[in-house]
């Protein structure tokens, strides 16, 4: 019987005996729901995840999706027909309005949830990621023919959707895209342009594809100011639901990719073909809100997509873990250090502290990760029904700092968990006999989609613990000294982690500062892929040690498990950030006066 992909006690822990997830249905929105509710939500999840997920996974990565001979993408029927069941079982429109057919379900729960489905097939899972993220946005920004023209189909999974944001020549610096949209005289727009790296941008897996796009309006201001936002759907839709003509987006190529080569990644043109209706040359769009702020617009969905990255990482280094983990458990090799006879019994990989090293870092990246994003996860469902306003919006307030760590984070270290589940098999884990050699390659775009290390170091440092005077670094660093107090109280190992993590975070607060004491953000900003891996580390510790306080004094081998891996973490790990904040205060200079023709 092959190893799950998720520990179901785990995510136990967390959701119920951490982060009390059963007391939202005190709330009015979540009031239909309960204990028994959640986890036939999770049951149900872990069943499609094994028998219609996982099952095709290895498959879907050796016959990627391909272009036909009618120019239509080809994908093994299993990916569809998966799809389908999970669309039936209503996970798709689980966290909308019952009036949309959802079920109002927390986003702490839909997280959990997509876990399963992330770690049993990342390719697969990304058509419903993407579609309920384009769908929120709709909902939130969108107008109510617009909600009712897509939204609903969407959630039923008979629409996909899309984030159509880089193209070839832009990349990640979207000031520099070149997409026009030109105001038609119908109040639509014709939409040209190329995108480039467009998740699910074509396949035959749905009725439509709704494409939301990034794009200038002629006229509008320079840079990131002058973009809007378009609903460019492949069909056009009437206003009974009805499927139209086809709409100018043309499918150019595939990207061939290292891993997570199930979901199609695409170059789209869009307004160069044949399609020109009224005289009017272009794909068809609908602008959504209102104009030149679309990638405020945008960020809506980019930063649920960023959290969702953290847990499709996550989901790949948890099942990584327990393959390797299963793996070291069953196989014998070696005998122990000091053996005295030669011809006694091998024993098992588990039984040599170097494999135990590995096992206990990778426990510590994924369950410390899992426990942040569902941390962050919980903080939404604070932001979007707390009853008190001061606690909405220091919910949202925290959100915004930890969002690019729980983004970057995993998606640095739980590919250090998959690096370690292939060195926990040897050989065999280089091998694509072995899964753990797929869930690395597969887990490698998490660093660079949605916004690369480099993106989120700035986005940390330059943005989000400086807005609003510092607000929001004054306010992670008194959640996290709440926590050191409690823990200090607690006494005992939780007590000398508590003393660790709170200079850790005193040198967090003075690191910021220094950087910034020049006044010049050249310098502050030179290392700040430096500083998002310190205090990410100092994020995640006090993670560990909010689960330990959780731990208590109960007794078993799920709590021993979670006391060792906090153990590696706090004298492995967190000790790490002691000379990267040494680094960042003596505001070195090295990449800034490295001259490229150096190189």
């Amino acid at each position: 019987m092959p190893a799950p992909v998720l520990s179901r006690r785990d995510l136990d822990f967390l959701l119920y005996d951490w982060l009390d997830v059963e007391s939202l249905t005190s709330r009015e929105r979540f009031a239909e729901h309960s204990r028994d509710t959640f986890d036939a939500v999770l049951d149900l999840s872990a069943d499609l995840a094994s028998k219609h997920f996982a099952t095709h996974n290895k498959k879907a990565d050796a016959q990627e999706p391909r272009i036909g001979e009618d120019g239509r993408v080809e994908i093994i029927p299993e990916v569809k027909a998966a799809l389908d069941l999970f669309a039936k079982a209503g996970l798709i429109a689980g966290g909308f309005d019952e009036s949309l057919g959802g079920m109002q379900l927390p986003m702490t729960l839909l997280r959990a949830s997509m876990a399963w489905f992330q770690a049993a097939n990342a390719g697969t899972s990304s058509y419903p990621f993407l579609t309920a993220a384009n769908a929120s946005l709709l909902v939130t920004h969108g107008s109510e023919e617009q909600i009712e023209k897509f939204v609903p189909a969407m959630l039923e999974g008979r629409f996909f959707g899309t984030m159509c944001l880089s193209e070839p020549q832009a990349g990640s610096s979207l000031a520099d895209i070149t997409t026009k949209a030109v105001p038609a005289d119908d109040g639509t727009y014709r939409i040209t342009g190329t995108k480039m790296w467009i998740s699910g941008g074509d396949h035959e897996l749905t009725e439509n594809i709704v494409h939301l796009v990034l794009a200038k309006i002629p006229g509008g201001p320079a840079g990131v100011k002058g973009i809007s936002l378009f609903i460019v759907p492949k069909f056009l839709v009437d206003d009974e639901g009805t499927l139209g003509d086809r709409n100018d987006v043309a499918l150019v190529g595939l990207n061939h990719k290292m891993g997570n080569r199930g979901t199609t990644n695409a170059l789209l043109n869009l307004g160069e073909g044949a399609f020109t209706p009224g005289g009017d040359a272009g794909a068809v769009g609908y602008l959504l809100g209102e104009p030149h702020k679309g990638l405020q617009y945008m960020f809506h969905m980019m930063n649920e997509a960023r959290i969702g990255v953290g847990f499709l990482a996550t989901s790949l280094g948890y099942a990584g873990y327990l393959q390797s983990l299963d793996y070291a458990r069953t196989r014998t090799q070696g005998r122990p250090l000091g053996a005295k006879d030669p011809a006694s019994p091998q024993v098992p990989l588990i039984e040599h502290t170097d494999i135990r090293r590995m096992l206990l870092a990778q426990k510590s990246y994924v369950e410390g990760a899992l426990a942040l994003g569902l941390y962050c996860s919980k903080l939404v469902d604070e932001q979007n029904t707390a009853a008190d306003d001061d606690v909405r919006a220091k919910a949202g307030l925290l959100l915004d700092v930890l969002t690019p760590i729980a983004k970057s984070w995993p998606s640095q270290w739980c590919l250090e968990a998959n690096s370690l589940a292939i060195q926990v098999l040897g050989g065999y884990g280089y091998t694509r006999e072995f899964d753990v050699e797929q869930y690395y390659r597969d887990n490698r775009l998490n660093p660079i989609h949605e916004g690369t290390h480099g993106i989120q170091g700035m986005d940390l440092l330059g943005r989000k613990v400086v807005m609003q005077g510092g607000a929001g670094l004054l306010l992670l660093g008194e959640t996290i000294s709440a926590t050191v107090e409690k823990a200090l109280a607690a006494g005992g190992e939780v007590a000398e982690y508590a003393q660790q993590l709170r200079a850790a975070t005193e040198r967090v607060a003075a690191t910021t500062a220094a950087l910034w004491s020049t006044g010049d953000p050249a310098v502050a900003l030179a290392n700040s892929t430096v500083y998002l891996e310190a205090v990410g580390h100092t994020v995640v510790a006090w993670i560990w040690l909010e689960q330990l306080l959780a731990v208590g004094d109960r007794e078993g081998d799920f709590f021993d498990g979670k006391r060792a891996a906090a153990r590696y973490f706090y004298r492995f790990e967190l000790p790490k950030t002691g000379s990267q904040f040494d680094l960042l205060s003596s505001l070195d200079r090295t990449t800034l006066d490295v001259s490229p023709a150096a190189f």
